[in-house]
């Protein structure tokens, strides 16, 4: 008999539990014993709240991935590289809220952590916090339910609604192969940050951000830059306090900075991007650049690689970033022809790819993304893969352990 343990699952002005035998239903389907309750608490946030926790008879298999950034630094265009990898296309959940903000391919499930905000735009200003401030979001929620989907146990999720900017009833998340946390803080709450298995942070200078954040505010949304500005220095605090630290936890970091190839420039169209790999991880072996370990720099030979004003130049070489030991790949400027990739991907090794030219054939696939002409989409393609490995090698483990077991 399966011993299966019982989490209390709390959306954030309700909570549902196990507790009452007389209204407290139990079955079994396909190897997972299933509790539910047949009633239905009315939640202070409109609607209904029910509760459905399943427990899996053997161990899970779930690997729990944290990406953090600020808003507007391309979390959504690499989740989708992401999922990509895996296979099958995000898609909010079927039959759902449809402002909800989980996608769900064959393999993943993306959760926002947005979902996790405490308080909704009207609750932040009576208060006088932004989304940032930790005081805005409920970690002891998620905590107890990234912990719950890890153990296999499905959970009732909150939903923030980005349409209305109020909190709409649960929805009921199972547990995955691979869970992905995004947002503002996967790292910032310790215990959360120990149910990782991997955990990347984008890192966009001040610069680039100021940059891409003009281009779209003013192009498409008619701001003007006084506004852009305002907006920026507004969340710069918290941002500063708050979001930024938590590039020291992380496994493996995408910077992105202006070029150093154009002299002041300020445009941020061509972005000198690093790659900055923590070394010492579990199942994670850093990329490298002809020779691990050395310091290299690399001027592509132009003949089979085609790249207009002002060129392209790669380096790697090991480094040191908040006391931990690193390697560092990094791309200054931006391809002009994606099919000559492969002419950069031979020169990489520890890629984990399944096949000569894996790298070069994702970013053809996905070449309408943001970013895919530079580093930025070429490093996240990358960190994709080293997950893909990472995943197999965490799923063979456990699923050879019960085999080692029973020849014992």
């Amino acid at each position: 008999m399966a011993v299966c343990p019982v989490y209390t699952t709390q959306s954030l002005n309700s909570t549902c539990s196990i507790s009452t035998p007389s209204k407290t239903h139990f079955s079994s389907h396909h190897n997972h014993l299933v509790f539910y309750r047949t009633s239905k608490r009315t939640s202070k946030r409109g609607g209904s709240s029910s509760c459905v926790i399943t427990c899996s008879a053997g161990d899970s298999q779930t690997v729990v991935i944290g990406l953090a950034a600020d808003s507007g630094c391309g979390k959504s265009t690499f989740m989708r590289r992401l999922t990509s990898v895996f296979g099958g296309a995000a898609e909010p959940p079927k039959g759902g809220n449809p402002d909800s903000n989980t996608l769900i391919s064959d393999m993943t499930t993306v959760i926002c952590l947005d979902d996790y905000h405490s308080l909704d735009r009207t609750g932040r200003k009576e208060k006088g916090v932004t989304a940032l401030d930790p005081r805005a979001n409920d970690f002891d929620l998620m905590y107890e339910q990234v912990k719950a989907l890890k153990s296999g146990i499905a959970v009732g999720k909150p939903i923030y609604n980005h349409v209305t900017d109020l909190l709409d009833p649960p929805e009921l998340i199972k547990p995955p192969k691979i869970l992905v946390i995004e947002g503002l803080h996967p790292m910032f709450d310790e215990r959360v940050r120990d149910l990782l298995d991997f955990s990347i942070y984008l890192d966009i200078s001040n610069e680039v951000k100021f940059a891409w954040k003009i281009q779209r505010d003013m192009a498409e949304r008619g701001h003007s830059l006084e506004s852009i500005k305002a907006s920026i220095e507004a969340r710069k605090p918290d941002f500063d306090a708050f979001i930024d630290p938590q590039k020291q936890y992380a496994d493996a970091v995408i910077e992105v900075l202006p070029t150093q190839l154009i002299p002041d420039d300020n445009e941020g169209k061509v972005l000198r991007v690093r790659l900055i790999m923590k070394e010492g991880v579990e199942h994670f072996s850093p990329v490298y650049l002809f020779d691990e370990g050395s310091t290299i720099s690399w001027i592509p030979c132009g003949r089979k690689l085609t790249c207009s004003y002002p060129g392209i130049k790669f380096s790697y070489g090991p480094d040191t970033y908040f006391g931990h030991e690193v390697s560092v790949l990094e791309m200054d400027g931006q391809f002009d022809r994606l099919d000559e990739l492969i002419y950069v991907e031979s020169h990489l090794s520890n890629l984990s790819t399944k096949f000569y030219g894996e790298v070069t054939q994702q970013m053809l696939k996905h070449a309408d993304f943001p970013g895919s002409n530079n580093g930025t989409g070429l490093f996240q393609t990358i960190v994709g893969l080293k997950i893909r490995d990472l995943y197999e090698q965490i799923t063979a483990i456990k699923t050879a352990a019960p085999l080692q077991a029973t020849k014992a």
